[in-house]
């Protein structure tokens, strides 16, 4: 069950995307965050107020999930495309058609141009971004013109050649003119290549060469220079924070990364639809400590796909995996089309497997924070009860208690704690067979003495089998007994196994006046406990356990008391004959006064159960009647 305070306190201190799901798991709302922890929290504290839509909101949240990022920039361009794949019920202001800006070059062209778009065609041309601010997205793209004197104009070349003279942009030296012949395609080709270097993340020349003008501008006292080059230094930092979340050529992608230590791995899968980010999903896998990170990506694969309808064109993975020409050609027969399974080395496809990474080592450690804190409520607390009794070795606890109304269905429970946690396999159930009336000593005698006569019998059997002792339901006994009561529970238990010639260490959970644990009774000392240590607590809750066990037991027989029929005691008649007969006759007294025949025409019924039924109450009849007489 998802706790949402717990997991309040897992969030990370990182930039990224939140996700809250109401009850039918529904997604209502993706937001972004530059503090994921700050900004998750805020919707959960009272004296919070962002309105009332944002209120009724939060009484519908029942799970979040997040993903994070590298910055700001990237959560807001995955919260766009989370927003535009769910369409969440309470994202009303990113429900438009709105788009950010990319930097385009018209590779498809022989004399490629550097242009300014909101969308994202399959036209052969190469798109950079997405960028959140369009303006410096134009600031760039002027700086890429004069830089590197790429062509503005629309003219159709090669063909419109010498057709028309040179624009202004020649003549200022932003240009070199392909218009006329004056630069072969071949040399135009290689400052497109610089373009593209500087849009993949080759920024530093670029930024170094900006800034030495702009302190060269100002030693000379041209201040305004200075400025303009100060604002063109700004507008190529703000685009040097590079974009992961959108790919660029608008295919279909699976990005897995695998984090993992001796123990467990968790496996990260993006999903990259029509080059958008739209979702992502985590695997938990159990590894063995020599499995190697190809090893556990391999088994991932092959196991991911076997079972998903979809497959993208390509999959990129962290690390290489084995068999890879035959799992590609696997996964090729399944889509119908080529799959391309690459690990990537550098630019934005190794950037996002980094970023998955990042994430799979993320939901690792907070799983890991989730294990060592369940081991100290576990295991730390069996080590404090070791501590408390002067005990080794303690694994297996067998706790017991018993529970009647004045007497009536007297029942006992055990129930079963290994490492800390409920074996609920190993739960019993004892309907008391010699007991009469309230005793509790008499009962506990009684079902303690079933348990382990039955675990000692099975044992002798098995051996005689030649079985090992994992086979018998009784086999495996304690190394501790905790008994719901004191001195007068405890002694019981020595008593029983000392007819038995057992040796068990046994300890009592003492109770308070108000029926509160207080401490332990062992060895004819009653010892305290913290009530705020983890052994405390665990010793709690393994006496309410039993308590519970035992109610539940002695509930379920009494109900069953309840509903008792006198049909149910006749041969042959069963809970489907039973409900048939009292539908077509209403009442016991009309199914007594029936014939053969028309019991044999109820539903359900035939010959031998509807003599069954009339020779019992008539039978009864005769008997009561002799009673009478005699």
């Amino acid at each position: 069950m998802f706790d949402i305070e717990e997991e309040l306190k897992k969030l990370p201190d990182k930039p990224g995307v939140y996700i809250m799901h109401d009850a039918a798991d529904d997604i209502i709302y993706v937001g972004k965050a530059v503090n994921l922890k700050n900004r998750v929290r805020q919707y959960f504290r009272p004296s919070h107020d962002e309105g009332p839509k944002k209120a009724k909101m939060v009484t519908q949240i029942r799970r979040f999930e997040y993903i994070i990022t590298d910055s700001e920039l990237e959560a807001l361009v995955l919260e766009c495309n989370l927003i535009k794949e769910h369409r969440p019920k309470y994202n009303t202001m990113l429900r438009d058609d709105k788009t950010y800006p990319y930097i385009k070059v018209t590779l498809g062209e022989d004399f490629p141009r550097v242009l300014f778009s909101r969308l994202i065609k399959k036209d052969r041309s190469k798109y950079f971004g997405p960028y959140t601010s369009a303006g410096a997205v134009k600031d760039t793209i002027e700086l890429i013109q004069k830089m590197y004197q790429i062509r503005t104009c629309s003219r159709n070349l090669p063909r419109d050649i010498g057709k028309e003279r040179p624009c202004l942009n020649y003549h200022i030296k932003k240009c070199n003119a392909p218009c006329q012949g004056y630069i072969s395609k071949e040399e135009y080709r290689k400052s497109i290549d610089m373009v593209l270097s500087f849009l993949n993340g080759n920024y530093q020349p670029v930024l170094k060469d900006l800034e030495a003008k702009m302190m060269q501008a100002s030693g000379q006292m041209e201040f305004e220079r200075a400025i303009e080059y100060r604002e063109l230094l700004n507008s190529v930092k703000q685009i040097a924070q590079k974009q992961k979340i959108t790919s660029f050529d608008g295919e279909d992608k699976d990005i897995i990364a695998l984090a993992n230590d001796e123990r467990d791995a968790v496996v990260q899968v993006f999903f990259i639809r029509g080059g958008k980010l739209i979702g992502r999903e985590h695997f938990y896998v159990r590894v063995a400590a020599e499995d190697s990170e190809s090893q556990v990506l391999t088994t991932f694969v092959k196991q991911f796909y076997s079972g998903t309808p979809f497959l993208p064109k390509e999959v990129m993975l962290s690390a290489e995996i084995e068999d890879i020409s035959v799992i590609e050609e696997w996964l090729s027969g399944k889509r119908g089309a080529k799959v391309y399974i690459r690990v990537p080395q550098k630019g934005m496809k190794e950037k996002l497997v980094e970023l998955a990474k990042k994430n799979a080592e993320l939901v690792l450690s907070q799983d890991r924070e989730r294990i060592k804190r369940e081991e100290g409520r576990t295991i730390g607390a069996l080590k404090e009860i070791e501590k408390l009794l002067d005990m080794q070795g303690l694994n297996r606890i067998e706790a017991y208690d018993i529970s009647n109304i004045s007497g009536f269905q007297t029942v006992g429970s055990m129930i079963v704690y290994e490492k800390g946690k409920p074996c609920r396999s190993d739960y019993r159930k004892f309907r008391l067979k010699t007991i009469q009336g309230p005793d509790d000593y008499a009962s506990m005698h009684e079902v303690l003495t079933r348990r382990f006569l039955h675990g000692m019998e099975e044992k002798k059997e098995l051996k005689e089998k030649q079985m090992g002792e994992e086979f018998g339901s009784f086999t495996r006994f304690p190394d501790l007994i905790m008994m719901d009561g004191g001195k007068g529970q405890v002694n019981i238990a020595l008593q029983v196994l000392s007819e038995l010639r057992l040796d068990i260490p046994v300890c009592g959970m003492v109770k308070d006046d108000n029926h509160r644990t207080r401490g332990l009774y062992y060895n004819n000392i009653e010892i305290p406990i913290e009530r705020t240590s983890e052994g405390f607590k665990l010793i709690t809750r393994i006496q309410d356990e039993a308590h519970r066990f035992a109610i539940e037991y002695h509930r379920s027989l009494r109900s069953k008391v309840q509903v008792h029929s006198v049909l149910d005691d006749i041969e042959g008649i069963g809970e489907t004959r039973r409900k048939a007969l009292m539908r077509r006759f209403k009442s016991i007294e009309k199914i007594k006064d029936a014939s053969i025949e028309e019991l044999k025409e109820t539903e359900s019924m035939n010959e031998r159960a509807a003599e069954a039924v009339f020779s019992f109450f008539h039978r009864k009849q005769e008997t009561d009647a002799g009673n009478e007489i005699s």
